[in-house]
C-alpha cells in the first residue's frame, strides 16, 4: 500500500466517525451537502450578460475521493454549479486512488468528447501530461488548486493564494503581538504534508512575513491533512513548547484534531489561526470559546467559480466585466482573514 492508499484509508475510518486518541471522538467531513447556496449559484441566477442561457456546453469534471471536507465541497460546489445552469450537462469521471488512475478515467472522458474539462488532479505535475493530451485533442482544461507546470496544459488554472495564506496568517498574528506588547512571541506551526508543494508554499510565506517583523518559528510540525494526524503532531508540539504565544495550523479539518489536543493539555496562554475557512472553524470563533481566533481563507467556493468559467469557455464566452473577449489564463483567489467580527459574512462560503 503506498503511501497516499495509507493516508487514504486513515482518513475514511476518521471521517466515518472512528474515535481518535485519549478516547476522544472527533467531528468528520464539514460538508456534505449537496444542495446548491446562494453564495454558490448567484452568479447563474443574476439577469443579462453573460447569465443568459447560450450554447449547450458537455463539462467533465474529476476530483479526488471526498474524504476531506475541503475535497467534499470542491465536488459539491462544482455539481451545484452546474446544476443552476440550464445550458449545461455535468458528467463526473472517479478519479481513482491515485495520480495515474484519474489519468486513467480523464483519457475516456476525452474520448466521450466533452466541450471542455474541470479537473482537481491528485497531484499536478503527474498529470501535466493529460492536460497536455486533452489541450492537443481540442477540449480545454481548467486546472482546479494544484497546478500544472506546464502552461500549454490548461486553458485556465483558478487557485487559491497558498504563500498568501501563510502571509495572512503571519500578518494577523504580528497586529495581535503588537497590539499585546509582545515582542518575543514564540511561535508554534502545524502544517499539512511537506511533499506537497502548496504546503511549502504557505509555510514559506509564513515565515518570510514573520521574518520581516524580526519573528520566528520556535516549532514546526508537519501532518497529514487529517485530524487525527493533527491531534498527534498537537500534542508533540505542546509537549515541546512549555510556552507559547501563537499557533498556526494550516487546514481546519486537520485542526479539529489540534483542538482537541489543546484541549486535552490544558493549555489556554495562546491563540492559534486556523486555514482554508471550514464552517465549523467559523462557529468556533464565533463563539470565541476555543483558542482558535481567526482562520485565512482558501475556499472551495473556487470549485463553483471554475465551472461558471469553463461554461463561458465552451460557448467561446468572456467575462461581461472584463474588456477582453476571453476568460483569463489564470486566476489566483485572494486569501482572506477571518475573525470573530465578520466571521457572519463568510459563514455562506464555509465547507
Amino acid at each position: 500500500m503506498t503511501q497516499h492508499s495509507r493516508d487514504m484509508s486513515r482518513r475514511r475510518l476518521l471521517f466515518g466517525g472512528a474515535a481518535v486518541g485519549a478516547g476522544v471522538l472527533l467531528a468528520g467531513c464539514t460538508s456534505n451537502e449537496t444542495q446548491p447556496t446562494e453564495a454558490q449559484t448567484k452568479a447563474a441566477a443574476a439577469p443579462g450578460g453573460n447569465n443568459e442561457p447560450g450554447k449547450r456546453v458537455v463539462i467533465g469534471f474529476s476530483a479526488p475521493a471526498a474524504d476531506h471536507g475541503w475535497i467534499a465541497a470542491i465536488t459539491n460546489n462544482a455539481k451545484a454549479q452546474a446544476g443552476a445552469y440550464s445550458d449545461v450537462e455535468f458528467k463526473s469521471v472517479e478519479a481513482g486512488a491515485d495520480a495515474a488512475a484519474q489519468r486513467a478515467a480523464l483519457s475516456t472522458l476525452i474520448s466521450q468528447k466533452p466541450d471542455v474539462i474541470v479537473l482537481l488532479p491528485h497531484d499536478g505535475k503527474e498529470l501535466n501530461a493529460f492536460g497536455l493530451e486533452a489541450m492537443k485533442a481540442g477540449v480545454p482544461v481548467v486546472n482546479l488548486d494544484r497546478a500544472f507546470p506546464d502552461a500549454r496544459a490548461y486553458r485556465l488554472q483558478i487557485k487559491g493564494d497558498n504563500y498568501g495564506m501563510g502571509v495572512a496568517a503571519a500578518t494577523y498574528m504580528i497586529e495581535q503581538f503588537k497590539a499585546k506588547g509582545v515582542s518575543n512571541p514564540v511561535i508554534g506551526e502545524i502544517a499539512g504534508m511537506d511533499e506537497l508543494e502548496l504546503t511549502q508554499e504557505r509555510s514559506k510565506g509564513f515565515v518570510d512575513t514573520l521574518t520581516a517583523s524580526g519573528f520566528k518559528v520556535a516549532n514546526r510540525r508537519a501532518a497529514r491533512f487529517t485530524a487525527d494526524s493533527g491531534q498527534q503532531e498537537a500534542a508533540q508540539l505542546l509537549q515541546a513548547l512549555p510556552k507559547i504565544d501563537a499557533l498556526w495550523n494550516h487546514d481546519d479539518d486537520q485542526g479539529i484534531g489540534v483542538l482537541a489536543a489543546v484541549s486535552q493539555s490544558g493549555r489556554k496562554e495562546f491563540f492559534m489561526v486556523g486555514g482554508a475557512g471550514s464552517k465549523k472553524a467559523m462557529e468556533d470563533i464565533q463563539a470565541d470559546n476555543t483558542v482558535l481566533k481567526a482562520t485565512v481563507t482558501y475556499s472551495p467556493s473556487m470549485a463553483s467559480s471554475a465551472i461558471s468559467l469553463a461554461r463561458l469557455i465552451g460557448q467561446g464566452r468572456g467575462m461581461s466585466d472584463l474588456v477582453e473577449l476571453q476568460v483569463p489564463k489564470e486566476i489566483i483567489l485572494a486569501s482572506e482573514t477571518i475573525t470573530k467580527e465578520n466571521a457572519g459574512d463568510y459563514l455562506k462560503l464555509g465547507f
